[in-house]
């Protein structure tokens, strides 16, 4: 099973809310997660990001693999 740390549309059309995520790589993007480790508002000024450290470490440890954009995120926020 390939697990993903990945991006989870939410809200309205032309109003993208995202939440960080923790599924299986099969799963489709809106579909079954495993956890929710925080969200992401690119909408706010500036984006506002908000992520569970321990967690996000714990599963990077375990052998999730963010996505490019996630991994991005995270390098921001200080996780990686």
């Amino acid at each position: 099973m390939a697990v993903k740390i990945r991006l989870r549309r939410m809200g309205a059309k032309k109003a993208p809310y995202y939440r960080i995520v923790v599924a299986d790589s099969r799963y489709p993007r809106d579909g079954r997660f495993i956890e929710e480790i925080g969200t992401y508002n690119p909408l706010a000024d500036p984006a506002q990001i908000t992520v569970d450290a321990d967690k996000a470490k714990q599963w990077i440890s375990n052998g999730a693999q963010p996505t490019d954009t996630v991994k991005a995120l995270l390098k921001k926020n200080g996780v990686l």
